[in-house]
């Protein structure tokens, strides 16, 4: 048995060949971008790709070459049934509803006048999402019909950008101050206000649609848990000051005694139906029930190292340091061999 790793910096996949090197599993790296990628896993029984919607040219192909080497038989991380639906919010709307799970409300339109039908008879405040987007980006409060109005006039019209520049030059000034951010972080930020990045150039705008959720009050933080092989580890994002959005934000708790087991079972409930290797809901609380604002299947690998442990199946709390990045090869190496 043989596995390909795609291998980029600040992803799952450092983490990965460690984990191989550790336990004397063969493996070889590989680069997806090449043309003959296809003829380069040959050799292999399976590919694990941690791609991210950020970068410019895993958002051209990505999803299509592993679904296609899935087809073909090999196994895959991310595979489909955890893949498809990462970054876009309308295919998971759908995909929830379609499950049962306790989604926030969400609305999606495709049509001016429906949408424009809706804000008469509706509440506000409302959260504009558009379909992509990671650490709260993308994500705003609309609290009056006005408002509403607007962004939908836009959506039809123009559409949004997929990197707003003043937002994330706040955001990473904001980081800065925290000591979260570097300079250079800080000096690119303000370039983008210029020069957009890549990937917001190769995504084009979003229009065409307009999707809000209920906005769900006295929340002051949301809990994520991720799914994988069984096995389930969470943390808690304070939301930013001043501000309604947790994801993103760096204020994380980790101590078990912040989780109640109803989330945690939740969690494993709706991984069961998704039938996905690895998913990261996110919750927040309405009248004490957690209800659903989206799943991932991606995550920055440092801001769950202090992890103090994880529940298996029958909610039995394990203390102590883990590697969930293992978890994702063994669960691969499962599958190959099944």
């Amino acid at each position: 048995m043989k596995i390909a790793i795609h291998y980029s910096k600040h992803s799952f996949c450092e983490r990965w060949i460690s984990y191989c090197k550790e336990n004397h599993i063969n493996y070889k790296k590989v680069n997806c971008y090449s043309t003959d990628i296809v003829q380069q896993l040959t050799d292999c029984d399976a590919l694990m790709w941690h791609h991210f919607q950020t970068n410019p040219r895993a958002v051209l192909f990505a999803r299509q070459l592993l679904f296609a080497l899935e087809q073909s038989g090999k196994t895959v991380f991310p595979d489909f049934n955890t893949g498809w639906h990462f970054d876009d919010k309308l295919g998971q709307k759908y995909l929830l509803e379609a499950i049962g799970a306790p989604l926030v409300p969400s609305y999606v339109f495709y049509d001016k006048k429906e949408a424009l039908r809706w804000i008469k008879n509706t509440n506000f405040p409302k959260v504009l999402k558009l379909r992509g987007g990671a650490g709260s980006s993308n994500v705003r409060l609309i609290k009056s019909p006005g408002k509403a109005n607007k962004v939908i006039s836009k959506a039809f019209r123009r559409g949004f950008s997929n990197y707003n520049a003043w937002s994330n030059l706040k955001e990473i000034f904001r980081k800065f101050q925290l000591g979260n951010a570097t300079g250079m972080s800080l000096i690119k930020g303000i370039a983008h206000i210029f020069y957009p990045p890549r990937f917001s150039k190769i995504m084009g705008r979003e229009q065409g649609y307009v999707y809000f959720q209920d906005f769900i009050p006295g929340n002051d933080y949301d809990i994520r848990v991720v799914i994988i092989d069984d096995k389930a580890f969470a943390i808690k994002r304070l939301v930013r000051k001043n501000d309604f959005r947790a994801s993103g934000s760096g204020h994380i708790l980790y101590d078990q005694e912040l989780f109640d087991e109803k989330t945690i079972r939740l969690a494993f409930e709706l991984a069961d139906k998704l039938k996905g290797q690895c998913i990261a809901f996110d919750f927040v609380y309405d009248a004490n029930l957690p209800k659903l604002l989206e799943i991932s299947y991606g995550f920055v690998p440092e801001g769950y190292d202090p992890c103090p442990g994880y529940w298996d199946k029958s909610m039995k709390w394990i203390a102590g340091k883990f590697d969930p990045y293992g978890w994702m090869v063994e669960i691969v190496m499962r599958d190959v061999v099944e």
